[in-house]
């Protein structure tokens, strides 16, 4: 691929196992406000549930947990929010060999970031990760103003790294915000399938498809 000069990473599903870093803060949780039940794997699956891997806003996650949760002392909105922002990013999981991955191809190609979600969440995880060094640009939606799958947000990031769409690369799991997104800025993507299924209204087709990162070292 001599024409590609950089590889853009979506965050969660992509570099980020946001499977394993919600059951973890989910676990934390219940053991933190309910640690009078002795069997909580069924309330876990229940938040999960209704986290609808991230796309729950999570004001209305919380409230609605606290309708549903058989708390012993009811906490207040504002608290479970607070404990949200601080313990899902001490919980942050990578994908598997996601360090040696942007690794090698670091060494080829520059590297940005573009994730939907909230600036303090998002940098937080950025951070715990220690990712930040491994990219030439990171791009947070809500201190962007402009969240994916538009446009503008994908062009802050070419010019940032000073590259045309037909020389990158945009890697990430969602069809419409990441694949749809890219594909209607004139870029190639590849599809991470992960957790969200494919759309049949989605017209974009990813260069690949891969389930694990390391396969990207297979097709770049």
């Amino acid at each position: 691929m001599q024409d590609i000069q950089a590889i853009l990473f979506d965050l969660d599903n992509t570099l980020l196992d946001r499977s394993v870093t919600f059951r973890r803060f989910t676990n934390a949780f219940l053991a933190t406000h309910l640690p009078h039940l002795n069997e909580t794997e069924e309330l876990a699956d229940r938040i999960i549930d209704l986290d609808q891997d991230g796309y729950t806003d999570k004001r209305l996650l919380f409230s609605q947990l606290l309708e549903e949760l058989p708390w012993g002392q009811k906490p207040e909105l504002y608290e479970l929010m607070e404990f949200y922002k601080s313990e899902y990013v001490r919980n942050a999981v990578l994908m598997d060999q996601a360090i040696e991955v942007l690794g090698q191809l670091r060494a080829k190609y520059k590297t940005g970031m573009i994730t939907n979600g909230q600036t303090l969440i998002q940098y937080g995880k950025i951070d715990q990760l220690q990712l930040g060094s491994h990219f030439d640009t990171i791009i947070v939606s809500e201190e962007a103003g402009v969240k994916k799958p538009d446009a503008k947000i994908f062009e802050l990031a070419m010019n940032r790294l000073n590259v045309k769409p037909e020389n990158c690369i945009f890697v990430g799991d969602h069809p419409v915000n990441d694949i749809e997104g890219a594909a209607a800025v004139g870029m190639n993507a590849v599809w991470i399938q992960v957790n969200q299924p494919w759309r049949e209204d989605v017209k974009a087709k990813p260069l690949h498809t891969i389930r694990k990162l390391t396969e990207l070292l297979e097709v770049l």
